[in-house]
């Protein structure tokens, strides 16, 4: 059963297992309530399951269908390195987006392995000591980031906050604008506007967010809207609420 609210991650993960015939696919699932509607009425022998998907993630999916029900499981995961970190605590397996081939073929290996010795791939007090280690994995931390992990390319780099000039949103990803670059980041721009540090970051839009040493000139329009102007000289739209949050800010 593949789990994941990205048409493109099902896709792969259908191609990759393709060639392995004794692998039948029972069910593809785009969100947490589809997955816990089949887990619950179905029997399911290996899940792979996203653990980011917007409303309900992966060990949402996890606490309501309990521990005792699941199938062996694969984590999939793009760029939460907190959460990545704790996989490697509790020595689950676990698969990186863009998945690569050949790191695929070994999780394969490992569950059969496990499922071959009728060996559970994790225990109930496994996967119980795994989601308290994500549990505080995602709590919020007490400083902002120095840096993003972000992809360039095929590669994923750790970008400087400090040279991020503005953030736009695009749905469940936020694109990051560094001069004449932008970088693709896996998180909305609300969570990411929680983390960063609000000293030097603003929100002005409800999709839009600037590094406020980086606002030039502003520009009123009526008595609600209006605009910035960056030292790139790029401009962007800026709310009523925008514009009262740079009052607050003593810009105005």
């Amino acid at each position: 059963m593949i789990v994941d609210d990205e048409v493109l991650a099902r896709d792969l993960l259908r191609t990759l297992l393709a060639s392995h015939h004794d692998i039948e696919i029972v069910a593809e699932c785009r969100n947490g309530a589809e997955a816990i509607d089949y887990l619950r009425s179905r029997p399911v022998d290996l899940l792979f399951l996203d653990v980011e998907m917007p409303k309900m993630d992966g060990f949402d999916v996890v606490r309501q269908v309990g521990l005792i029900h699941l199938p062996p499981i694969v984590f999939t995961t793009a760029f939460h390195e907190y959460a990545v970190r704790a996989f490697e605590i509790q020595a689950v397996d676990y698969l990186t987006k863009p998945i690569d081939e050949t790191r695929f073929q070994l999780a394969l290996t490992r569950v059969r392995e496990k499922i071959a010795a009728k060996d559970a791939l994790l225990s109930p007090e496994q996967l119980a000591g795994l989601l308290e280690h994500l549990q505080e994995a995602k709590a919020p931390l007490n400083t902002s980031p120095d840096r993003l992990l972000v992809r360039d390319g095929e590669r994923e780099i750790l970008l400087p906050v400090e040279h991020i000039d503005w953030i736009e949103a695009a749905e469940y990803y936020c694109c990051l604008h560094v001069g004449s670059r932008s970088y693709m980041l896996r998180e909305t721009i609300s969570d990411l506007e929680q983390r960063l540090d609000r000293h030097k970051f603003l929100r002005i839009h409800r999709s839009t967010i600037v590094r406020i040493d980086q606002i030039k000139e502003i520009f009123r329009e009526g008595q609600s809207e209006g605009s910035v102007v960056l030292q790139s000289g790029c401009t962007l739209r800026m709310s009523r609420r925008g514009r009262q949050r740079l009052a607050e800010y003593g810009s105005l």
